[in-house]
């Protein structure tokens, strides 16, 4: 499959996104990065954003869509299979939710949709059981939507944070290719 993959600014979790990357390559899966403008081009504590442009470039083979002008001819190019927003912050999923299109992610998102092709979100936030929560819950409700299963990252010092499972990232994507839904089994 085609599969556009973007980036949102929960950096701390951009090395295992990256693994994630490197699991659909692994997979025979033709991957193409896209990140928003602020995770393009903010350098952090768990990386600078060269670094990481290059391994993904590396990883992929394939350049970054980083701007709205470039996200915008996704849907009519019909570029991609499925489209991947891994990590996907609550900032975006606010945007998501409410049909704002104000960067390169949610231009790339909304483009994709239009043609009904499946959008999987990897929830990573520190508000995922506060703010955010409704938003989670409006796109969940959305056709075309498909998340990677999710849990409490740290219930005791971020009693609101959920980040997705990363390891699930590739079952998901071929499962929303399918129009099927990952089902957690909670214990």
């Amino acid at each position: 499959m085609k599969i556009g993959y973007c980036l949102t600014g929960s950096f701390c979790t951009f090395s295992k996104s990256i693994e994630a990357v490197k699991t659909l390559v692994k997979a025979n899966h033709e991957v193409t990065p896209i990140m928003s403008e602020n995770a393009y081009n903010t350098d952090t504590r768990f990386g600078d954003a060269k670094d990481i442009q290059n391994e993904l470039i590396e990883i992929t083979g394939n350049s970054i869509i980083h701007t709205i002008k470039g996200a915008e001819p996704i849907g009519p190019k019909r570029m991609f299979d499925v489209l991947c927003v891994v990590p996907c912050t609550g900032n975006t999923l606010a945007k998501l939710a409410n049909g704002i299109t104000d960067t390169s992610v949610t231009m790339a998102v909304k483009s994709h949709i239009r043609n009904a092709r499946p959008v999987v979100i990897g929830v990573s936030t520190n508000d995922a059981l506060g703010a955010a929560a409704k938003n989670i819950g409006a796109l969940m409700n959305y056709k075309n939507y498909y998340f990677v299963p999710l849990g409490m990252d740290d219930c005791i010092n971020k009693p609101k944070s959920m980040v997705c499972d990363f390891s699930k990232v590739l079952m998901t994507v071929e499962m929303a290719a399918e129009g099927e839904e990952v089902v957690q089994k909670i214990i």
